[in-house]
């Protein structure tokens, strides 16, 4: 691992997907947002609001993950509230953004994957069906590492509502 400038690489700041969501929330909310905001925010993402739970990340962030991003000048914490100071470089290679009927990258990569697999197989070439395989692993690994973290368990809360009905 290599530290420049005795500052950790992004990967290890983003690393952490509460530190992600932290930085996500502070980022719709213009950059400043209330500790208990935050908490309600990565509780809510992670599926569970229970108070135990927000208790979890509530210590979690504030023994971890503030100070970490604090020593290395990303947020300044002061009388519960988080203010973005600056966002880490190359943060769009760990953090996934996209709108609700968007199209992800993991998507992409299982159509490209699906289209080189038809390619292959009209063209009888063993190198494309390699390449087809190639994306649709890379496309199954970026949808199980961004997919918890872009869509939270909203069918159980669904449910939930749904029960109470």
């Amino acid at each position: 691992m290599s530290v420049v400038n005795n500052k950790l690489p992004s990967s290890m700041i983003l690393g952490n997907k509460r530190r992600m969501l932290l930085i996500e929330f502070l980022q719709r909310k213009n950059g400043s947002a209330e500790l208990r905001d935050v908490v309600e925010y990565i509780a809510e993402k992670e599926g569970n609001t229970e108070r135990k739970h927000r208790k979890s990340v509530y210590v979690s962030l504030m023994q971890t993950h503030l100070p970490k991003l604090e020593r290395e000048g990303v947020v300044a914490f002061s009388r519960g509230t988080i203010t973005l100071l600056k966002v880490p470089s190359n943060v769009t290679l760990y953090m996934e953004v996209v709108q609700k009927n968007d199209i992800s990258w993991s998507v992409f990569y299982a159509g490209l994957s699906v289209i080189f697999a038809i390619m292959a197989l009209w063209l009888g070439d063993g190198l494309l069906l390699f390449a087809g395989v190639t994306y649709l692993i890379v496309s199954v690994v970026h949808h199980t590492k961004t997919y918890p973290i872009a869509r939270p368990r909203d069918r159980k809360n669904t449910e939930k509502s749904g029960d109470n009905a």
